[in-house]
């Protein structure tokens, strides 16, 4: 069986372009395998608030910061625009800067 495709820096490079687009100019996007995670704060300390997993060449999955600095599954699926507006015009309490 295939493994799924990793996620690059580009696809990082794009979430968080599309973030600071919006005004959340204090998150940073970086790669992780096959995830894109969303996070602010300190590098050594830093705050989770979403990631999206690649789920095929072109579909993402979305998957919100849970209690415990777990991954809590969403139903969400599409691609990486449509998952970071959804985030954005959906949720931003998760967005919020955390002092």
């Amino acid at each position: 069986m295939a493994s799924k495709p990793k996620a690059e820096p580009h696809h990082a490079s794009r979430v968080e372009s599309l973030l600071h687009g919006h005004g959340a100019n204090h998150l940073r996007a970086r790669s992780y395998g096959a995830a894109v995670i969303v996070e602010s704060g300190p590098e050594d300390d830093s705050v989770k608030h979403f990631r999206v997993r690649r789920d095929t060449v072109h579909l993402w999955c979305l998957d919100m910061s849970g209690r415990g600095d777990r991954w809590e599954r969403t139903p969400f699926r599409g691609n990486l625009d449509e998952l970071v507006s959804m985030v954005v015009e959906a949720f931003p309490w998760t967005l919020t800067e955390i002092a």
